[in-house]
């Protein structure tokens, strides 16, 4: 879905779409099912939503580029839904596919997209970009997140899976969970907070850093100074947590 609207530039100079929203999607999305949200340059933070509609907003912003230029796209599936930012390319070749398919190869395009996705009970969610920070907060479906510049935040009641080259990721997993999760940075620190009955197999690894494992939780396994294995509590999923440069806290 393309909307056309006029550019105008805000007070801190950036070129932005006019009104309050530049796209507007609503629909919905079977429990279960996928709803999923592909950018380059910009923040996603996806939230709850109060019904069983889901709902994904976006706002451009840029200083040089046309954000008209950058289109937004809606692919609908039998797994879910996929949007996509689509940048423009010398070739033609980008283009929004579902998962790991597709294509956005940015030029000298300094588009930011902001995303902002309602998320209903029980609807898995994955976002995904490469400069932005990718916050996710009172989702009751697995959360997958992924960027190369900026944190991570998930809160869930399901499983999880965060990856970033540069940043640090900060979970909260809420009662009730029970799914696998796997955190992983490279230049950054992995807090998570596990209910207060938490159980989980437990395997962590770092570089330059340090495990701490906060009473009155504790961890029964094998430990060295760059990795630990072993049963939090009475064991459970698994929680697999790796960086290269950070710590890894893990507490109640």
């Amino acid at each position: 879905m393309d909307v056309d609207v006029e550019v105008s530039r805000d007070r801190g100079g950036d070129r932005v779409a006019s009104g309050e929203t530049s796209f507007d999607w609503e629909g919905l999305v079977e429990s279960g099912d996928l709803l999923e949200v592909k950018g380059v340059n910009g923040r996603i933070r996806a939230v709850s939503a109060d019904g069983r509609q889901a709902r994904v907003e976006a706002e451009k912003r840029a200083r040089r580029s046309n954000p008209d230029d950058v289109r937004i796209e809606v692919i609908e599936h039998g797994g879910g839904v996929t949007i996509c930012a689509v940048y423009p390319s010398r070739d033609g070749d980008n283009r929004c596919e579902p998962g790991d398919g597709g294509r956005n190869s940015v030029r000298n395009n300094d588009v930011r997209v902001e995303f902002t996705v309602y998320v209903p009970a029980g609807v898995n969610f994955a976002g995904t970009t490469v400069n932005g920070e990718i916050e996710a907060e009172g989702l009751e479906g697995h959360a997958d997140l992924t960027t190369v510049n900026g944190d991570l935040e998930v809160e869930t009641t399901a499983g999880a899976s965060a990856r970033t080259v540069n940043g640090s990721i900060s979970a909260r997993l809420g009662s009730g969970w029970r799914q696998d999760v796997e955190f992983e940075t490279v230049n950054g620190s992995i807090e998570v907070d596990v209910p207060d009955d938490a159980g989980a197999e437990v395997d962590a690894s770092w570089v330059n850093g340090s495990l701490e494992v906060e009473p009155p939780l504790s961890l029964r396994g094998t430990m060295s100074r760059r990795s630990a294995e072993g049963t939090l509590g009475a064991g459970g999923p698994e929680l697999e947590l790796k960086t290269v440069n950070g710590s890894i806290r893990v507490h109640e």
